[in-house]
């Protein structure tokens, strides 16, 4: 048994029944109703049916909207919620108009574009070269216009408002490129997350780019 909590009672609406069992049950629907929701002693909760959330909650992974990154300098995701520790950017088919690295950006209220310690690595059939990158997280070591983008990068919280991130990409069809770094001290929560390139000039012109938040 169960202290049971009946919405819909035939009698008076709702219907309360309690017993010394520590576990509790909630039904929904007429009469005698089903049960929607049980919590055990344990504090485990039971869902007759699927949970939806139209909200933000801790540990739930979240999906944003996917952008086309075919216009446009920078495609930024803001109201990314405070509760949020790791957000996860993925490429499919990404390019850029010119030869500036992509980079990733983040933001509390405004974006932080300085103070990044990140390098890329980028492979060919002959060789490995890697960068350095300042103004963000750059994704492998150079590029070109042709060059096109499909993986993801993940950017976890560490502690306050410094985050850390890595990537594993293809460029093209037979390369591959991958990095790591960490962020500045933002200056509040992150609440937002930009893809750019490296002076911020160049445009996107093929692809499609969303973000993961949890």
């Amino acid at each position: 048994m169960a202290t049971t909590i009946t919405a819909g009672n035939a009698t008076n609406g709702l219907a309360f029944s309690a017993d010394n069992t520590g576990q509790l049950e909630i039904k929904t629907g007429t009469g005698a109703g089903t049960t929607a929701l049980t919590i055990s002693t344990a504090q485990v909760a039971t869902f007759a049916g699927n949970l939806t959330l139209t909200g933000n909650a801790s540990g739930i992974i979240k999906s944003g909207t996917a952008v086309a990154s075919t216009s446009g300098t920078s495609i930024d995701f803001t109201g990314i919620p405070s509760t949020a520790k790791r957000i996860t950017v993925m490429f499919s088919g990404v390019s850029t108009s010119g030869t500036s690295v992509i980079i990733i950006q983040l933001g509390s209220t405004t974006f932080s574009t300085s103070g990044y310690t990140a390098a890329g690595l980028g492979s060919s059939t002959t060789a490995l070269a890697t960068s350095s990158y300042t103004t963000g997280f750059g994704i492998a070591d150079s590029t070109a216009a042709a060059s096109v983008y499909s993986g993801q990068i993940i950017i976890s919280n560490i502690s306050g408002n410094v985050w850390v991130s890595s990537y594993v990409m293809t460029r093209g069809t037979q390369q591959i490129a991958t990095g790591a770094g960490v962020s500045p001290s933002l200056s509040g929560t992150l609440d937002r997350v930009r893809i750019t390139t490296v002076g911020g000039t160049d445009t996107f012109d093929a692809g499609t780019i969303n973000i993961l938040w949890e």
